[in-house]
Protein backbone atom coordinates (compact mmCIF):
# COMPACT_ATOMS: atom_id res chain seq x y z
CA UNK A 1 0.00 0.00 0.00
CA UNK A 2 1.71 3.31 -0.91
CA UNK A 3 -0.25 5.74 1.55
CA UNK A 4 0.99 5.48 4.88
CA UNK A 5 -1.36 4.75 8.13
CA UNK A 6 -0.28 8.28 9.28
CA UNK A 7 -1.83 9.42 5.41
CA UNK A 8 -4.75 7.15 5.46
CA UNK A 9 -5.65 8.36 9.48
CA UNK A 10 -5.60 12.17 7.76
CA UNK A 11 -7.68 11.36 4.91
CA UNK A 12 -10.36 9.36 7.08
CA UNK A 13 -10.63 12.28 9.28
CA UNK A 14 -10.95 14.83 6.77
CA UNK A 15 -13.22 13.40 4.90
CA UNK A 16 -15.54 12.80 8.06
CA UNK A 17 -15.10 16.70 8.94
CA UNK A 18 -16.58 17.33 5.53
CA UNK A 19 -19.34 15.14 5.65
CA UNK A 20 -20.16 17.26 9.25
CA UNK A 21 -19.81 20.37 7.18
CA UNK A 22 -22.42 19.37 4.22
CA UNK A 23 -24.29 18.05 6.49
CA UNK A 24 -25.38 20.65 8.87
CA UNK A 25 -25.11 22.75 5.72
CA UNK A 26 -28.69 22.98 6.32
CA UNK A 27 -28.14 25.20 9.09
CA UNK A 28 -26.63 27.69 6.96
CA UNK A 29 -28.73 30.80 6.07
CA UNK A 30 -31.26 28.68 6.99
CA UNK A 31 -34.72 28.67 5.07
CA UNK A 32 -37.54 26.25 4.46
CA UNK A 33 -36.34 23.44 2.41
CA UNK A 34 -39.54 22.01 2.04
CA UNK A 35 -39.36 25.03 -1.13
CA UNK A 36 -37.59 23.54 -4.20
CA UNK A 37 -35.87 26.81 -4.59
CA UNK A 38 -34.26 26.73 -0.89
CA UNK A 39 -33.56 23.53 -1.29
CA UNK A 40 -32.20 23.03 -4.98
CA UNK A 41 -30.93 27.04 -5.07
CA UNK A 42 -30.21 27.54 -1.64
CA UNK A 43 -32.58 30.30 -1.56
CA UNK A 44 -31.14 32.07 -4.27
CA UNK A 45 -28.83 33.64 -1.44
CA UNK A 46 -25.26 33.15 -2.02
CA UNK A 47 -22.79 36.25 -2.00
CA UNK A 48 -19.88 36.17 -4.95
CA UNK A 49 -17.39 34.30 -3.18
CA UNK A 50 -19.57 31.50 -2.27
CA UNK A 51 -20.89 31.65 -6.01
CA UNK A 52 -17.32 31.38 -7.57
CA UNK A 53 -16.72 28.50 -4.64
CA UNK A 54 -19.73 26.30 -6.13
CA UNK A 55 -19.55 27.17 -9.40
CA UNK A 56 -15.83 26.53 -9.61
CA UNK A 57 -16.74 23.31 -7.95
CA UNK A 58 -17.35 22.14 -11.75
CA UNK A 59 -14.28 23.54 -12.98
CA UNK A 60 -11.88 21.46 -10.77
CA UNK A 61 -13.63 18.39 -10.19
CA UNK A 62 -12.10 15.09 -9.49
CA UNK A 63 -12.57 13.61 -13.03
CA UNK A 64 -10.83 17.19 -14.59
CA UNK A 65 -8.14 16.41 -11.88
CA UNK A 66 -7.28 13.08 -13.68
CA UNK A 67 -8.39 13.64 -17.17
CA UNK A 68 -6.34 16.71 -18.29
CA UNK A 69 -3.02 15.03 -16.72
CA UNK A 70 -3.83 11.71 -18.41
CA UNK A 71 -4.86 13.04 -22.05
CA UNK A 72 -1.18 15.32 -21.11
CA UNK A 73 0.29 12.22 -20.30
CA UNK A 74 -0.77 10.42 -23.27
CA UNK A 75 -1.22 13.14 -26.10
CA UNK A 76 0.75 15.78 -25.25
CA UNK A 77 -0.33 19.48 -26.35
CA UNK A 78 -3.83 18.80 -27.33
CA UNK A 79 -4.88 18.66 -23.19
CA UNK A 80 -3.51 22.12 -23.40
CA UNK A 81 -7.38 23.31 -24.82
CA UNK A 82 -8.44 23.41 -21.51
CA UNK A 83 -6.62 26.89 -21.18
CA UNK A 84 -8.05 28.88 -23.71
CA UNK A 85 -11.51 27.21 -23.06
CA UNK A 86 -11.90 28.32 -19.58
CA UNK A 87 -10.66 31.45 -20.46
CA UNK A 88 -13.50 32.11 -22.87
CA UNK A 89 -16.18 30.21 -21.24
CA UNK A 90 -16.72 32.84 -18.60
CA UNK A 91 -16.96 35.32 -21.68
CA UNK A 92 -20.16 33.41 -22.57
CA UNK A 93 -21.21 33.08 -19.16
CA UNK A 94 -21.46 36.36 -18.48
CA UNK A 95 -23.17 37.36 -21.57
CA UNK A 96 -25.77 34.61 -20.67
CA UNK A 97 -26.31 33.44 -16.92
CA UNK A 98 -26.61 37.15 -15.84
CA UNK A 99 -30.07 37.57 -18.37
CA UNK A 100 -31.10 34.20 -17.39
CA UNK A 101 -30.70 35.23 -13.17
CA UNK A 102 -32.84 38.13 -14.17
CA UNK A 103 -36.05 36.63 -15.78
CA UNK A 104 -35.62 33.38 -13.69
CA UNK A 105 -35.76 35.73 -10.30
CA UNK A 106 -38.80 37.82 -11.68
CA UNK A 107 -40.80 34.89 -12.70
CA UNK A 108 -39.57 32.02 -9.87
CA UNK A 109 -38.03 29.50 -12.61
CA UNK A 110 -35.47 27.65 -10.74
CA UNK A 111 -34.21 25.55 -14.43
CA UNK A 112 -33.46 26.30 -17.37
CA UNK A 113 -36.69 24.57 -18.79
CA UNK A 114 -39.04 27.21 -16.93
CA UNK A 115 -37.09 29.97 -18.91
CA UNK A 116 -37.73 27.68 -22.17
CA UNK A 117 -41.36 27.01 -21.24
CA UNK A 118 -42.33 30.57 -20.45
CA UNK A 119 -39.85 32.37 -23.32
CA UNK A 120 -41.79 29.72 -26.43
CA UNK A 121 -45.06 29.02 -24.85
CA UNK A 122 -44.47 25.17 -24.91
CA UNK A 123 -44.66 22.72 -22.60
CA UNK A 124 -43.12 19.96 -25.06
CA UNK A 125 -39.81 22.25 -25.88
CA UNK A 126 -39.73 22.43 -22.01
CA UNK A 127 -40.23 18.27 -21.77
CA UNK A 128 -37.48 17.73 -24.27
CA UNK A 129 -35.28 20.51 -22.73
CA UNK A 130 -34.87 18.90 -19.39
CA UNK A 131 -34.73 15.67 -20.80
CA UNK A 132 -32.10 16.82 -22.59
CA UNK A 133 -30.17 17.54 -19.66
CA UNK A 134 -31.19 14.58 -17.23
CA UNK A 135 -29.38 12.22 -20.08
CA UNK A 136 -26.48 14.79 -20.32
CA UNK A 137 -25.93 14.58 -16.98
CA UNK A 138 -25.96 11.17 -15.84
CA UNK A 139 -22.31 10.12 -17.44
CA UNK A 140 -20.66 13.16 -15.91
CA UNK A 141 -21.60 11.91 -12.70
CA UNK A 142 -20.16 8.86 -13.61
CA UNK A 143 -16.94 10.44 -14.54
CA UNK A 144 -16.67 12.23 -11.22
CA UNK A 145 -16.98 8.52 -9.65
CA UNK A 146 -14.07 7.77 -12.19
CA UNK A 147 -11.50 10.39 -10.82
CA UNK A 148 -12.60 8.83 -6.73
CA UNK A 149 -11.61 5.78 -8.15
CA UNK A 150 -8.51 6.76 -9.19
CA UNK A 151 -7.34 7.94 -6.19
CA UNK A 152 -8.63 4.70 -3.75
CA UNK A 153 -6.39 2.69 -6.67
CA UNK A 154 -3.45 4.50 -6.08
CA UNK A 155 -3.63 4.49 -1.93
CA UNK A 156 -4.54 0.38 -2.18
CA UNK A 157 -2.04 0.03 -5.17
CA UNK A 158 -0.58 -3.17 -4.51
CA UNK A 159 -3.59 -4.39 -1.76
CA UNK A 160 -4.75 -7.92 -3.04
CA UNK A 161 -8.31 -7.10 -2.32
CA UNK A 162 -8.03 -3.43 -3.66
CA UNK A 163 -11.05 -3.41 -6.13
CA UNK A 164 -13.18 -4.82 -2.96
CA UNK A 165 -12.05 -2.27 -0.74
CA UNK A 166 -12.35 0.39 -2.98
CA UNK A 167 -16.12 -0.40 -4.49
CA UNK A 168 -16.76 -0.70 -0.41
CA UNK A 169 -15.21 3.03 0.09
CA UNK A 170 -17.17 4.16 -2.72
CA UNK A 171 -20.48 3.11 -1.74
CA UNK A 172 -20.23 4.31 2.03
CA UNK A 173 -18.90 8.04 0.06
CA UNK A 174 -22.11 7.87 -1.64
CA UNK A 175 -24.12 6.70 1.05
CA UNK A 176 -22.69 9.83 3.15
CA UNK A 177 -23.05 12.44 0.24
CA UNK A 178 -27.15 10.72 -0.46
CA UNK A 179 -27.47 11.54 3.02
CA UNK A 180 -26.17 14.86 3.26
CA UNK A 181 -27.86 15.98 0.09
CA UNK A 182 -31.00 15.01 0.96
CA UNK A 183 -30.57 17.16 4.40
CA UNK A 184 -29.08 19.98 3.28
CA UNK A 185 -29.46 20.71 -0.16
CA UNK A 186 -27.29 23.10 -2.36
CA UNK A 187 -26.05 24.91 1.37
CA UNK A 188 -24.51 21.69 2.27
CA UNK A 189 -22.69 21.50 -1.68
CA UNK A 190 -21.38 25.06 -1.41
CA UNK A 191 -19.91 24.81 2.05
CA UNK A 192 -18.22 21.36 0.93
CA UNK A 193 -17.34 23.32 -2.26
CA UNK A 194 -15.16 25.56 -0.17
CA UNK A 195 -13.74 22.94 1.47
CA UNK A 196 -12.95 21.16 -1.43
CA UNK A 197 -11.52 24.00 -3.33
CA UNK A 198 -9.05 25.26 -0.58
CA UNK A 199 -7.81 21.37 -0.56
CA UNK A 200 -7.23 21.08 -4.35
CA UNK A 201 -5.48 24.50 -4.57
CA UNK A 202 -3.04 23.42 -1.69
CA UNK A 203 -2.43 20.06 -3.69
CA UNK A 204 -1.47 22.15 -7.00
CA UNK A 205 0.43 24.50 -5.29
CA UNK A 206 2.53 21.64 -3.08
CA UNK A 207 2.95 19.40 -6.07
CA UNK A 208 4.30 22.36 -8.61
CA UNK A 209 6.64 23.24 -5.75
CA UNK A 210 8.01 19.66 -5.29
CA UNK A 211 8.16 19.44 -8.87
CA UNK A 212 10.31 22.71 -8.96
CA UNK A 213 12.63 21.41 -6.35
CA UNK A 214 13.58 18.11 -6.31
CA UNK A 215 12.45 17.23 -10.08
CA UNK A 216 14.15 19.84 -12.03
CA UNK A 217 10.47 21.48 -12.79
CA UNK A 218 8.75 21.08 -15.85
CA UNK A 219 11.78 22.26 -18.32
CA UNK A 220 13.64 18.97 -17.23
CA UNK A 221 10.33 16.84 -17.79
CA UNK A 222 10.64 18.14 -21.47
CA UNK A 223 13.96 16.93 -21.69
CA UNK A 224 13.65 13.71 -20.28
CA UNK A 225 10.64 13.10 -22.75
CA UNK A 226 12.94 14.26 -25.40
CA UNK A 227 15.48 11.67 -24.34
CA UNK A 228 13.12 8.82 -23.51
CA UNK A 229 10.79 9.01 -26.65
CA UNK A 230 13.30 11.05 -29.67
CA UNK A 231 12.56 14.41 -30.36
CA UNK A 232 10.65 13.84 -33.27
CA UNK A 233 8.13 11.76 -30.75
CA UNK A 234 8.71 14.61 -28.25
CA UNK A 235 7.47 17.11 -30.43
CA UNK A 236 3.67 16.70 -29.38
CA UNK A 237 4.63 16.95 -26.31
CA UNK A 238 5.79 21.12 -26.90
CA UNK A 239 3.96 22.02 -30.06
CA UNK A 240 0.81 21.17 -31.44
CA UNK A 241 0.98 19.25 -34.68
CA UNK A 242 -0.74 21.36 -37.65
CA UNK A 243 -2.85 18.30 -38.12
CA UNK A 244 -4.70 18.16 -34.62
CA UNK A 245 -4.49 22.47 -34.92
CA UNK A 246 -9.04 21.82 -36.02
CA UNK A 247 -9.25 19.33 -33.35
CA UNK A 248 -8.01 21.65 -31.23
CA UNK A 249 -9.78 25.26 -31.40
CA UNK A 250 -12.55 23.30 -32.33
CA UNK A 251 -13.18 21.49 -29.18
CA UNK A 252 -12.16 24.25 -26.78
CA UNK A 253 -14.88 26.71 -28.36
CA UNK A 254 -17.47 23.93 -28.90
CA UNK A 255 -16.59 23.23 -24.94
CA UNK A 256 -17.22 26.42 -24.16
CA UNK A 257 -20.65 27.06 -25.66
CA UNK A 258 -21.81 23.61 -23.84
CA UNK A 259 -20.40 24.22 -20.29
CA UNK A 260 -23.36 26.79 -19.23
CA UNK A 261 -25.72 24.59 -20.55
CA UNK A 262 -25.27 22.08 -18.29
CA UNK A 263 -27.90 21.71 -15.40
CA UNK A 264 -25.75 22.00 -12.92
CA UNK A 265 -23.61 24.94 -13.87
CA UNK A 266 -26.82 27.06 -14.72
CA UNK A 267 -27.92 26.04 -11.35
CA UNK A 268 -24.84 26.88 -9.17
CA UNK A 269 -26.02 30.36 -11.36
CA UNK A 270 -29.16 30.81 -10.25
CA UNK A 271 -28.18 30.22 -6.74
CA UNK A 272 -26.37 33.27 -6.69
CA UNK A 273 -28.28 36.63 -4.66
CA UNK A 274 -28.16 39.15 -7.26
CA UNK A 275 -27.27 39.95 -10.98
CA UNK A 276 -24.41 41.68 -9.69
CA UNK A 277 -22.77 38.95 -7.16
CA UNK A 278 -23.35 36.37 -10.29
CA UNK A 279 -21.41 38.66 -12.67
CA UNK A 280 -18.89 39.60 -9.91
CA UNK A 281 -17.76 35.71 -9.39
CA UNK A 282 -18.35 35.02 -12.89
CA UNK A 283 -15.26 37.54 -12.93
CA UNK A 284 -13.02 35.77 -11.03
CA UNK A 285 -13.69 32.28 -12.47
CA UNK A 286 -10.58 32.65 -15.04
CA UNK A 287 -8.39 32.30 -11.97
CA UNK A 288 -9.34 28.46 -12.49
CA UNK A 289 -7.14 28.98 -15.90
CA UNK A 290 -4.49 28.47 -13.96
CA UNK A 291 -4.84 25.79 -12.29
CA UNK A 292 -5.92 23.75 -15.07
CA UNK A 293 -2.76 24.77 -17.07
CA UNK A 294 -0.86 23.64 -14.07
CA UNK A 295 -2.71 20.06 -14.13
CA UNK A 296 -1.99 19.75 -17.56
CA UNK A 297 1.61 20.36 -17.27
CA UNK A 298 1.39 17.93 -14.68
CA UNK A 299 1.04 14.85 -17.39
CA UNK A 300 4.20 16.64 -18.08
CA UNK A 301 5.73 16.27 -14.85
CA UNK A 302 5.46 12.96 -14.27
CA UNK A 303 8.19 11.82 -16.80
CA UNK A 304 10.42 13.16 -14.61
CA UNK A 305 9.03 11.01 -11.24
CA UNK A 306 10.26 7.82 -11.99
CA UNK A 307 8.55 6.24 -9.03
CA UNK A 308 4.77 7.69 -10.19
CA UNK A 309 5.48 6.98 -13.62
CA UNK A 310 5.75 3.06 -12.81
CA UNK A 311 2.42 3.47 -10.63
CA UNK A 312 1.12 4.43 -14.00
CA UNK A 313 2.69 2.43 -16.68
CA UNK A 314 1.99 -0.94 -14.07
CA UNK A 315 -1.43 -0.21 -13.68
CA UNK A 316 -1.86 0.75 -17.44
CA UNK A 317 -4.13 4.22 -16.16
CA UNK A 318 -3.33 7.48 -17.13
CA UNK A 319 -5.86 8.97 -14.67
CA UNK A 320 -3.72 7.73 -11.77
CA UNK A 321 -1.46 10.38 -12.91
CA UNK A 322 -1.48 13.33 -10.45
CA UNK A 323 -2.28 10.77 -7.18
CA UNK A 324 0.88 8.98 -8.46
CA UNK A 325 2.18 12.10 -8.38
CA UNK A 326 0.91 12.75 -4.83
CA UNK A 327 1.64 9.65 -2.97
CA UNK A 328 5.39 9.43 -4.20
CA UNK A 329 6.54 12.66 -3.56
CA UNK A 330 4.79 14.00 -0.61
CA UNK A 331 5.19 13.01 3.00
CA UNK A 332 2.47 10.53 3.96
CA UNK A 333 -0.23 13.28 6.33
CA UNK A 334 0.39 15.88 3.36
CA UNK A 335 -0.53 13.29 0.76
CA UNK A 336 -3.43 12.38 2.43
CA UNK A 337 -4.56 16.01 2.56
CA UNK A 338 -4.07 15.91 -0.98
CA UNK A 339 -5.67 13.03 -1.82
CA UNK A 340 -8.98 14.02 -0.15
CA UNK A 341 -9.06 16.94 -2.20
CA UNK A 342 -9.49 15.30 -5.48
CA UNK A 343 -11.90 13.10 -3.72
CA UNK A 344 -14.16 14.93 -2.31
CA UNK A 345 -13.59 17.19 -5.59
CA UNK A 346 -15.76 14.44 -7.02
CA UNK A 347 -18.14 14.26 -4.34
CA UNK A 348 -19.19 18.22 -4.43
CA UNK A 349 -19.70 18.24 -8.35
CA UNK A 350 -21.89 15.00 -8.34
CA UNK A 351 -23.81 16.44 -5.53
CA UNK A 352 -24.69 19.65 -7.69
CA UNK A 353 -25.03 17.44 -10.84
CA UNK A 354 -27.78 15.53 -9.10
CA UNK A 355 -29.34 18.10 -7.47
CA UNK A 356 -29.60 19.74 -10.90
CA UNK A 357 -30.90 16.85 -12.56
CA UNK A 358 -33.73 16.29 -9.66
CA UNK A 359 -35.14 20.03 -10.30
CA UNK A 360 -35.55 19.14 -13.80
CA UNK A 361 -37.08 15.43 -13.37
CA UNK A 362 -39.49 17.02 -10.52
CA UNK A 363 -40.71 20.60 -11.76
CA UNK A 364 -40.16 19.80 -15.77
CA UNK A 365 -41.40 16.71 -16.00
CA UNK A 366 -43.49 15.67 -12.84
CA UNK A 367 -45.08 18.37 -12.20
CA UNK A 368 -45.70 18.67 -16.04
CA UNK A 369 -47.81 15.68 -16.04
CA UNK A 370 -48.91 16.22 -12.22
CA UNK A 371 -49.34 19.95 -12.06
CA UNK A 372 -51.27 20.06 -8.97
CA UNK A 373 -48.74 18.26 -6.80
CA UNK A 374 -47.84 20.46 -3.61
CA UNK A 375 -44.45 22.40 -3.01
CA UNK A 376 -43.13 20.13 -0.50
CA UNK A 377 -44.19 17.18 -2.80
CA UNK A 378 -42.26 18.20 -5.63
CA UNK A 379 -39.42 19.49 -3.09
CA UNK A 380 -39.43 15.67 -1.85
CA UNK A 381 -39.33 14.05 -5.02
CA UNK A 382 -36.72 16.43 -6.18
CA UNK A 383 -34.94 15.15 -2.88
CA UNK A 384 -35.25 11.42 -3.84
CA UNK A 385 -34.62 12.09 -7.05
CA UNK A 386 -31.23 13.30 -6.39
CA UNK A 387 -30.32 9.95 -4.48
CA UNK A 388 -31.14 8.08 -7.29
CA UNK A 389 -29.30 9.80 -9.28
CA UNK A 390 -26.28 9.46 -7.51
CA UNK A 391 -26.42 5.61 -7.18
CA UNK A 392 -27.59 4.96 -10.90
CA UNK A 393 -24.47 6.49 -11.92
CA UNK A 394 -22.57 4.39 -9.01
CA UNK A 395 -24.12 1.78 -10.47
CA UNK A 396 -22.81 2.07 -14.13
CA UNK A 397 -19.14 2.67 -13.11
CA UNK A 398 -19.64 -0.67 -10.98
CA UNK A 399 -21.16 -2.27 -13.81
CA UNK A 400 -19.97 -0.97 -17.03
CA UNK A 401 -16.06 -0.41 -18.28
CA UNK A 402 -14.77 2.95 -17.51
CA UNK A 403 -14.22 3.66 -21.54
CA UNK A 404 -17.95 3.66 -21.95
CA UNK A 405 -18.34 5.67 -18.98
CA UNK A 406 -15.81 8.32 -20.73
CA UNK A 407 -17.38 8.02 -24.46
CA UNK A 408 -20.82 8.65 -22.58
CA UNK A 409 -19.38 12.33 -21.25
CA UNK A 410 -18.13 13.09 -24.78
CA UNK A 411 -21.51 12.17 -26.41
CA UNK A 412 -23.19 13.79 -23.33
CA UNK A 413 -21.30 17.18 -24.51
CA UNK A 414 -22.81 16.86 -28.17
CA UNK A 415 -26.21 16.25 -26.74
CA UNK A 416 -26.10 18.86 -24.36
CA UNK A 417 -25.00 21.63 -27.27
CA UNK A 418 -28.39 21.02 -29.01
CA UNK A 419 -30.53 23.19 -26.57
CA UNK A 420 -28.32 26.31 -27.21
CA UNK A 421 -31.15 27.44 -29.62
CA UNK A 422 -33.68 27.18 -26.89
CA UNK A 423 -31.67 28.64 -23.92
CA UNK A 424 -28.95 31.23 -25.00
CA UNK A 425 -30.56 31.99 -28.43
CA UNK A 426 -33.91 32.32 -26.38
CA UNK A 427 -32.50 34.75 -24.34
CA UNK A 428 -31.70 36.97 -26.91
CA UNK A 429 -34.80 36.59 -29.46
CA UNK A 430 -37.86 35.94 -29.06
CA UNK A 431 -38.44 35.09 -33.15
CA UNK A 432 -37.64 31.12 -32.78
CA UNK A 433 -40.53 29.43 -32.80
CA UNK A 434 -40.75 26.31 -30.83
CA UNK A 435 -41.53 23.85 -33.61
CA UNK A 436 -38.52 24.96 -35.32
CA UNK A 437 -36.35 24.50 -32.69
CA UNK A 438 -37.36 21.10 -32.01
CA UNK A 439 -36.64 20.33 -35.50
CA UNK A 440 -33.28 21.86 -35.10
CA UNK A 441 -32.78 19.46 -31.89
CA UNK A 442 -33.92 16.30 -34.02
CA UNK A 443 -31.42 17.92 -36.59
CA UNK A 444 -28.70 18.47 -34.83
CA UNK A 445 -29.07 15.29 -32.31
CA UNK A 446 -29.28 13.05 -35.59
CA UNK A 447 -26.27 14.58 -37.17
CA UNK A 448 -24.33 14.32 -34.16
CA UNK A 449 -25.19 10.64 -33.55
CA UNK A 450 -24.00 10.30 -37.62
CA UNK A 451 -20.98 11.75 -37.43
CA UNK A 452 -20.07 9.73 -34.25
CA UNK A 453 -20.68 6.47 -35.25
CA UNK A 454 -18.47 7.78 -38.34
CA UNK A 455 -16.07 8.55 -36.64
CA UNK A 456 -16.10 5.17 -34.83
CA UNK A 457 -17.61 6.30 -31.80
CA UNK A 458 -16.10 3.89 -28.36
CA UNK A 459 -12.84 3.89 -30.45
CA UNK A 460 -10.33 6.39 -29.75
CA UNK A 461 -10.53 9.66 -28.28
CA UNK A 462 -8.85 11.33 -31.46
CA UNK A 463 -11.99 10.13 -33.43
CA UNK A 464 -14.53 9.72 -31.27
CA UNK A 465 -14.84 13.47 -30.73
CA UNK A 466 -13.41 14.79 -33.42
CA UNK A 467 -13.51 12.66 -36.63
CA UNK A 468 -15.52 14.13 -39.64
CA UNK A 469 -16.09 14.39 -43.20
CA UNK A 470 -14.10 17.53 -43.12
CA UNK A 471 -11.23 17.03 -40.93
CA UNK A 472 -10.69 16.57 -36.95
CA UNK A 473 -13.56 18.62 -36.11
CA UNK A 474 -15.25 18.52 -32.83
CA UNK A 475 -18.43 16.96 -33.76
CA UNK A 476 -20.83 19.01 -31.22
CA UNK A 477 -19.77 21.96 -33.21
CA UNK A 478 -20.91 20.96 -35.96
CA UNK A 479 -24.00 19.46 -35.08
CA UNK A 480 -25.09 22.24 -33.22
CA UNK A 481 -24.18 24.59 -36.55
CA UNK A 482 -26.90 22.01 -38.68
CA UNK A 483 -29.27 22.88 -35.16
CA UNK A 484 -28.92 26.19 -35.45
CA UNK A 485 -29.50 26.75 -39.03
CA UNK A 486 -32.70 24.57 -39.23
CA UNK A 487 -34.03 26.78 -36.14
CA UNK A 488 -33.84 29.94 -38.05
CA UNK A 489 -35.30 28.61 -41.30
CA UNK A 490 -37.89 27.42 -39.40
CA UNK A 491 -39.05 29.55 -37.81
CA UNK A 492 -39.46 32.03 -40.82
CA UNK A 493 -41.29 29.43 -42.57
CA UNK A 494 -43.45 29.23 -39.39
CA UNK A 495 -43.99 33.35 -39.53
CA UNK A 496 -44.48 33.10 -43.33
CA UNK A 497 -47.38 30.33 -42.91
CA UNK A 498 -48.92 32.26 -39.83
CA UNK A 499 -48.46 29.15 -37.24
CA UNK A 500 -45.43 31.55 -34.66
CA UNK A 501 -46.54 31.25 -31.17
CA UNK A 502 -44.98 33.76 -29.28
CA UNK A 503 -44.43 33.14 -25.56
CA UNK A 504 -45.10 35.17 -22.31
CA UNK A 505 -41.45 36.55 -21.35
CA UNK A 506 -40.82 40.26 -22.83
CA UNK A 507 -37.90 42.08 -23.04
CA UNK A 508 -39.07 44.02 -19.79
CA UNK A 509 -38.43 40.70 -18.37
CA UNK A 510 -34.50 41.11 -18.96
CA UNK A 511 -34.57 44.59 -17.59
CA UNK A 512 -31.39 45.57 -15.59
CA UNK A 513 -29.90 41.88 -17.41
Amino acid sequence: MLLSFVGIAVFIILFIAFSLIAYFGSRFRKGDLNKLYEWGLAGRRLGPYLSWFLIGADVFTAYTFVAVPSLAYASGSLAFYAVPYVGIVFAIAMLTMPRLWSVSKKKGYVTASDFVKGRFNSRALAILVAITGVIAVLPYIALQIAGMQAVLITMLYGVSNATFVSEVALLISFIVLAATTFTSGLRGVTLGSVFKDVLIFLTVIVIVIVGLVSYGGFGNAFGIIASAKGAAAAAKYSTLPSASVPAFFSLFFGSALALYLYPHIINGSLSSNSKKTLRRSLSLLPIYSIGLGLLALFGILIYAVPNALAIVKATGNGLLTVPALVVTTLPGWLAGICLLGIFIGGMVPAALMAIAGANLISRNIIKEFKPRITPMQETRIAKWTSAVLKFVALGFVFLAPLTYAIQLQLLGGIIILQILPAVFLGLYTNRLDWKAIILGWIAGMVSGLYLVLLANHFGALSTSAFGTPFGLIYIGLISVIINIVVAVVGSYVAKAAGAFRKGVIKEADFAGA
